[in-house]
């Protein structure tokens, strides 16, 4: 089989053909195509037959490698009239509108794209890093457009860092399917709203349940834009916000503490914060040690050790029986740190008492949070947030790439 019939097959020619391949300077493969005939052509918007009212300027893609010579196709696009949608540029079936590089390439590209950083990328096709950029957005908006959404029952929410200053995005997660939804901007109420935008009144209706952190704007929007799903605050961020509590605690007594017993303390950070059973063997006789003293970062630990039993009930009325007593065991400790957190769990007293009824978490949630810290770290991150945002769907929503 000849080169130009296979190319003929490779970029689905129909109303063209390959009318020669040269070999050019650098050992570039150069492949011309022209119109065969009279032959109509496609509208580039509408996909209708249209027709030709002149021809433009040579235009250069290019495609795949053939073994180790670069391929290039070269041809120059006409101008047609369409009925519908007037005077556009033909659809050419081997590329995309403005693409530099055929739909072969750029699927590969594509996958590529998923395990390496753009510019390893492009340095590999030999590309300039905004045609990687272009071929991504394109598998991104395709894949958005193709991927079919189940109806959404419990939704998990939680924002991820962009950028140093508390700049994030927030992520809108299908727990029970364990699919990325939707990214955007900032954690603000207007973020949220766009997001129930996005999904529509319909799906927001079918919603049971929501898992998120005890962030207010979050929680605002959810109640009034779906107000038959439950709200359940998110177990990690409570014991993260305990454990800043406890550390609070200890941090203020190392400052009032000196001499012996400030070197005593030097170092016992994760002590406090670990759990029992994660502790290495020679952390356990120091921890010991520490704990038949009397000092205040003894009782916040004590206090965080009873406050897991909360974890453990499976009936709602004593979950909330041992909420109230650990609530007045800590607001009566004279420790300000846990005064503060056992309000603020009396504030929330009801989406922590809805776990005990559901038991869902945002693990997964977490779990796509370090897929994405991962994926900007690959790329020593990203200058912009829409180029973020695409790396997000492009490597975590498991879009489908296009045909």
């Amino acid at each position: 089989m000849r080169l130009a019939h296979l190319l003929r097959s490779h970029l689905k020619l129909q109303a063209h053909r390959v009318v020669s391949v040269r070999r050019r300077h650098g050992g570039v493969l150069e492949a011309r195509v022209k119109r065969i005939g009279q032959r109509r052509l496609k509208c580039g918007q509408c996909g209708r037959k249209a027709a030709v009212r002149n021809q433009m300027r040579e235009r250069r893609w290019q495609d795949l490698r053939v073994l180790t010579h670069p391929l290039v196709i070269v041809y120059a696009p006409s101008r047609v009239t369409c009925p519908r949608c007037g005077v556009r540029v033909e659809r050419l079936p081997w590329a995309t509108p403005w693409a530099r590089v055929t739909r072969p390439l750029g699927r590969l590209v594509a996958l590529l794209a998923r395990k390496l950083c753009w510019k390893d990328v492009a340095e590999h096709f030999g590309l300039n890093w905004k045609t990687v950029v272009g071929v991504v957005r394109w598998a991104v908006e395709e894949g958005l457009k193709r991927r079919k959404l189940k109806p959404v029952k419990i939704l998990g929410v939680d924002e991820v860092s962009r950028r140093k200053g508390h700049r994030y995005l927030s992520v809108f997660y299908d727990l029970k399917r364990r699919v990325l939804l939707w990214v955007g901007e900032d954690r603000t109420e207007a973020t949220t709203h766009a997001f129930f935008d996005w999904l529509g009144w319909r799906r927001a209706r079918g919603l049971r349940a929501v898992c998120l952190d005890m962030w207010a704007p979050y929680a605002n929007v959810i109640r009034e834009r779906a107000r038959k799903a439950v709200l359940v605050f998110d177990r990690f961020h409570l014991v993260k916000h305990l454990n800043e509590a406890v550390d609070e605690v200890r941090r203020a007594m190392v400052r009032e503490l000196s001499g012996e017993a400030r070197a005593e303390m030097k170092g016992t950070r994760y002590l406090w914060l670990k759990n029992p059973w994660n502790l290495k063997v020679a952390e356990r006789p120091r921890l010991a040690a520490l704990l038949r003293q009397n000092l205040p970062i003894v009782k916040a630990y004590l206090l965080k050790e009873a406050f897991r039993d909360f974890w453990s009930h499976r009936v709602r009325e004593e979950a909330q029986r041992f909420l109230r007593h650990w609530f007045w065991m800590a607001t009566h400790s004279r420790l300000q740190p846990l005064r503060n957190f056992a309000w603020r769990v009396r504030r929330h007293e009801d989406g922590l008492l809805a776990w005990i009824d559901l038991r869902i978490s945002n693990g997964a949630v977490e779990g796509m949070n370090n897929k994405i810290k991962a994926v900007a770290k690959r790329a020593y991150g990203f200058r912009t947030t829409e180029h973020f945002k695409l790396a997000i769907y492009h490597c975590c929503a498991d879009l489908p790439l296009p045909s």
